[in-house]
């Protein structure tokens, strides 16, 4: 038996001993989950270390380590904020292959260019932006605008980008993207090999993939738009050039002015420039929202269900030691961490907030936001509908003229005062340090099994005893033998894809930051 199923079934004894006294299951009914576990939706890696960056074939994680080796794509690499990166998604649900929102263009032409759910390939330009913007009145209008500099940029980044979206901040030649849909889930990860950036969103969709798919095509081309505005904003601030349209170079810069300034012993520019990436973010999703309800509005006639359609969001963006962290919903993302000295336990920070009714200071907002309806929350849901209090898109719980497309029991009654969802995001940033080691993204499947602390404990142990291996995958493998003894042998029996009633749908992404030496080293007690 190898080191890894060594590795697994020492914390399996650990962590799991208690809840089998009145469920087992058999060593081949293990096996069997085992191997079901190849029904992996999604399922990409990407290594690097401080001279050459590999990005990993997942498919050939049982070979040995010289012939994986053997097998990868080498790349440079000239940034230490990450070593490893690996994402996994299996779906309970079964749904509909692609959205056919937008007439059908993201789900029949700009999905299946976007995808890539086994490995990392270059993208040498996106497809979304012009396309889009023929759909969306929406689109072309920033959310909000701080001076004239945002209205012009805009104009010269859409007469320049269309083609050319991937030559921007991340990059002077190609990205790496990897991602792909589970069930309702949508999972992506971006990164520049040159410049060391790294962008991750899990997307949780609910009612539907409609929603989670239009933030895989359109909020990472969101999100870059407005970090450009940014290093616009900066530069002129700074008398570098008196008016965007002398930089239409600047469109393919690197954000590498704004990068010096914050990597300097300014402070006080460095948190300003900091909180300038987590409004960006912020705004990113706005300006998707906006767009996503406008499509629905559009088509809302032929597919009165878009308006219940919407999605939990979690996107990070990492460089250097800057992590900047937003989140909608109920997925989280989770730091582990363990002090120099090593003296004291392995450390589970959550950087994100719980948006839901099962935190108290969100289901007290809701309840103090409408104070004059009896009704709020059935059910232990928000108008008997949803248990999310912020979400993407969801438009009947947040504007009424929506609601009425619905019909009949579908239709929310007394629908009062909405909005009763909300799209306002918490963002934070975190300086990593050197006792950081990584970071595990997860949408709420992952942490119905599992603690904040547990999910810590298991990454670390299995890096600690497979230096080459696959953590977000261990995981979700973790969770199907924790379902499985939950529920005996019934889970073995139903299909993946089919077992909603017994686990959601599952993503993960795992972050092994720059000093992911210390993962294997530090003497942490489990």
């Amino acid at each position: 038996m190898d080191a890894s199923v060594n590795a697994k079934k020492m914390v399996d004894e650990e962590l799991f001993d208690k809840s089998s006294n009145d469920h087992s299951i058999s060593s081949e009914e293990e096996d069997m989950l085992v191997r079901s576990y190849s029904n992996l939706n999604v399922s990409f890696g990407y290594h690097c270390n401080s001279y050459q960056c590999f990005s990993l074939d997942t498919d050939e994680y049982d070979i040995s380590p010289n012939k994986r080796l053997e097998t990868n794509t080498m790349m440079t690499s000239q940034n230490g904020s990450f070593t490893c990166l690996s994402g996994a998604a299996i779906s309970a649900n079964f749904t509909l292959a692609n959205t056919n929102i937008c007439k059908g263009l993201i789900g029949e032409e700009i999905l299946p260019e976007l995808d890539s759910p086994n490995s990392f390939r270059k993208i040498v330009s996106s497809p979304s932006m012009s396309r889009l913007d023929l759909l969306s009145t929406s689109q072309g209008s920033p959310v909000s605008t701080e001076s004239s500099i945002f209205e012009i940029s805009k104009n010269i980044w859409r007469s320049s980008a269309p083609t050319t979206v991937s030559s921007n901040f991340l990059t002077s030649t190609e990205i790496k993207m990897a991602g792909g849909a589970a069930g309702e889930d949508r999972v992506q990860a971006v990164c520049s090999e040159k410049n060391g950036w790294l962008i991750c969103g899990i997307y949780d969709g609910f009612n539907g993939r409609d929603a989670a798919d239009f933030l895989a095509v359109t909020l990472y081309d969101n999100i870059v738009y407005y970090l450009y505005l940014l290093e616009c904003r900066i530069k002129q601030e700074n008398g570098l050039y008196g008016s965007p349209e002398g930089s239409l170079n600047g469109v393919k810069s690197e954000l590498t002015l704004a990068m010096r300034f914050a990597e300097n012993e300014d402070v006080k520019f460095s948190e300003t420039f900091r909180a300038g990436v987590l409004k960006c973010l912020t705004t990113a999703v706005e300006q998707a929202e906006n767009d996503f309800l406008c499509m629905v509005e559009q088509e809302m006639d032929d597919r009165p269900d878009l308006v219940s359609v919407g999605s939990c969001v979690l996107v990070v963006l990492l460089h250097g030691t800057d992590l900047c962290i937003l989140n909608l919903g109920d997925s989280r993302a989770v730091l582990a961490s363990v002090p120099s000295s090593g003296m004291d336990k392995l450390k589970a920070v959550q950087l994100t907030e719980i948006h839901s009714l099962e935190n108290p200071l969100e289901y007290q907002k809701l309840l103090a936001d409408h104070p004059n309806e009896p009704s709020v929350v059935m059910g232990n849901k928000i108008k008997g509908k949803l248990k999310v209090t912020r979400a993407f898109g969801v438009g009947y719980l947040k504007q009424k003229k929506l609601n009425d497309a619905l019909m009949g029991i579908l239709r929310v009654r007394n629908l009062c005062s909405p909005p009763y969802v909300y799209t306002n995001p918490h963002t934070v940033s975190h300086k990593v340090t050197e006792d950081d080691l990584f970071v595990v993204l997860g949408s709420d499947g992952l942490f119905d099994f599992f603690s904040n602390d547990e999910v810590v404990q298991l990454v670390y142990q299995f890096m600690h005893d497979n230096p080459i291996g696959d953590p977000a995958k261990y995981l979700i493998e973790q969770l199907l033998l924790k379902a499985a003894k939950e529920a005996a042998e019934e889970l073995m029996r139903i299909p993946v894809g089919s077992r909603r009633k017994y686990h959601d749908d599952v993503t993960v992404i795992v972050i092994i930051l720059g000093n992911a030496q210390r993962t294997m080293t530090a003497s942490t007690s489990l």
